[in-house]
C-alpha cells in the first residue's frame, strides 16, 4: 500500500479501480458499462490482428478475408470474434443505455456523462458501418452505396460530399481505402472518449436503483463490484462463445459471402441488425431529405434529453406511469428493428410510420409531461405525509403532557 501511494500512476489506478466508492445497492445492470469496455478491448485486439492480413483493394479484399479464414492460423477465430464482437458490443451498449433511461441516470448532475456516452454511441455506429464495408461482399458494397448516397439529400453541397466520400463517381477502390483507414482510426477515438466518460463518471459518481444520492451507503469498488463484474464477464463470455463457436454467421447476412458485383443489385438491401431501428426511421417517410433528418434527429434527441427532462423522482421503482410507458418504448424500438429488416411494403411501411411517430413523441412529449405529472403527484403525497407527521407529533406531545400530568397527580396523592 505504501508503494501504491508513493507511485503516482499506481495511486491513480488504485483510486480509479480500487478505492472508488460505489452505491451498495447497484444491481447487475450496472455491470454493462464494464462489459462495454471489455468489448472495446476485444475489438481493438482482434481488429489489429486482422489488419495485418487484410488487403484494402477491390480485387483482393474479399479474397484476403477468405485467406484469413482458411490459411491464417486461427484466422477463422479472429474473424468470427471480431464480427460477432461488434454485435455483442452493441447489445451491451443498448442494455447500458436502456438502463440509463429506465433509472433516469441522464438527469442532473450527470448531463456531461450522458452526452459523452451518446457521442461514443455515434462513433460506434460510424465505425460499425465502415467495418461492414471492408469484407467487400454484395451487402457490403450495396450498403455502402445506399448509405453514402444519403448525403446527397443535403441541399447544394450534398453531391460534392458524396463524391468526396467515394473518392470518385462511385463506390470503388478509393472508397475502400478511405474506409479502411477510418475504421482503423475511429476505435482509438472511441477509446479516448471512453476515458473522458470515466472521468465524468468519477466526478459525479454512479447512480443507483433508488435514484437518490447515497453518500453514506457506499462500498469500495474492489473487491465488491470487481467480483460482480467478473461474474458478469463469465456469463457474457458463455453467451458470446455460443455465437462464435456454434452460430458464427447467425447475426450476419448470407449475401456478404458473395463477392461485390456493381452489376447485380441484391433484392433486399439491409444493414446490420443493430442499425435496423434507425434504418426503419429513415424509410418511414417518402422524402429522402426528411428521412435523413429524422434518422439523425433520432440520435440528437438522445443527446438533448438531459437538458429538457427533469424530475424530482428519478428511479422507475417510484414512477409507475413512466415505467409502463418505458416498456412500451422498448417494444416500439423492437418493432422498428423488425420493420427495418423487412421490405418497404404494406403493412411494414405503415407500422414503421406509427413506430417512428411514437419514438419521437416519447422523447419530445411524453417524457416531459410524465415528469411534471409524477412530480405534482409526489408533491401532493409529500404534503399529505407532512400533515400526517405533524398531526402525529402533536398527538405524541399531547400524550406526553397528559402522562406528565398523571405522574404529578400520582406523586401528589402519595404525599
Amino acid at each position: 500500500m505504501r508503494l501504491i501511494k508513493k507511485h503516482s500512476l499506481l495511486s491513480t489506478g488504485y483510486h480509479v479501480f480500487g478505492y472508488y466508492p460505489v452505491p451498495a445497492n447497484i444491481t447487475y445492470f450496472w455491470n454493462f458499462g464494464f462489459l462495454a469496455g471489455i468489448c472495446l478491448a476485444i475489438q481493438l485486439i482482434t481488429g489489429i490482428a486482422l489488419a495485418m492480413h487484410y488487403v484494402p483493394d477491390i480485387n483482393l479484399a474479399f479474397l484476403s478475408v477468405e485467406h484469413i479464414m482458411r490459411d491464417v492460423n486461427y484466422g477463422w477465430l479472429l474473424r468470427y470474434v471480431h464480427a460477432n464482437g461488434a454485435s455483442m458490443f452493441f447489445i451491451v451498449v443498448y442494455v447500458h443505455m436502456m438502463r440509463g433511461l429506465y433509472f433516469s441516470s441522464y438527469m442532473h448532475p450527470r448531463q456531461a456523462l450522458w452526452v459523452s456516452g451518446t457521442v461514443i454511441f455515434l462513433l460506434m455506429m460510424a465505425t460499425g458501418f465502415i467495418g461492414y464495408v471492408l469484407p467487400w461482399g454484395q451487402m457490403s458494397f450495396w450498403g455502402a452505396t445506399v448509405i453514402t448516397n444519403l448525403f446527397s439529400a443535403i441541399p447544394y453541397v450534398g453531391t460534392e460530399i458524396v463524391y468526396w466520400l467515394w473518392g470518385g463517381f462511385s463506390v470503388d477502390g478509393p472508397t475502400l481505402n478511405k474506409f479502411y483507414s477510418l475504421h482503423y482510426l475511429l476505435p482509438f477515438v472511441i477509446l479516448g472518449m471512453v476515458f473522458i466518460h470515466i472521468v465524468f463518471l468519477h466526478e459525479v459518481g454512479s447512480s443507483n436503483p433508488l435514484g437518490v444520492r447515497a453518500y453514506n451507503d457506499q462500498i469500495a469498488f474492489t473487491p465488491y463490484s470487481t467480483f460482480k463484474d467478473l461474474y458478469a464477464l463469465l456469463i457474457f463470455f458463455i453467451f458470446f462463445g455460443v455465437f462464435v463457436f456454434f452460430a458464427p454467421n447467425y447475426l450476419g447476412h448470407t449475401d456478404n459471402y458473395i463477392p461485390a458485383n456493381p452489376m447485380v443489385t441484391p433484392p433486399h438491401i439491409v444493414p446490420e441488425w443493430y442499425f435496423l431501428p434507425f434504418y426503419a426511421i429513415l424509410r418511414s417517410v417518402p422524402d429522402k431529405l426528411a428521412g435523413v433528418l429524422l434518422m439523425f434527429a433520432a440520435i440528437v434527441v438522445l443527446v438533448l434529453l438531459p437538458f429538457y427532462v427533469s424530475s424530482d423522482i428519478r428511479s422507475s421503482a417510484f414512477r409507475p406511469i413512466y415505467r409502463t410507458v418505458f416498456w412500451l418504448f422498448v417494444v416500439d424500438v423492437l418493432l422498428l428493428a423488425w420493420v427495418g429488416g423487412n421490405p418497404v411494403k404494406s403493412p411494414y411501411y405503415q407500422l414503421g410510420q406509427v413506430c417512428t411517430a411514437f419514438y419521437f413523441i416519447y422523447f419530445i412529449n411524453i417524457l416531459p409531461i410524465i415528469s411534471l405529472i409524477e412530480t405534482f403527484l409526489w408533491d401532493e403525497q409529500f404534503d399529505a405525509t407532512e400533515e400526517e407527521i405533524a398531526r402525529a407529533e402533536a398527538e405524541k406531545l399531547l400524550a406526553e403532557e397528559e402522562e406528565i400530568e398523571e405522574l404529578k397527580e400520582f406523586k401528589n396523592s402519595r404525599y
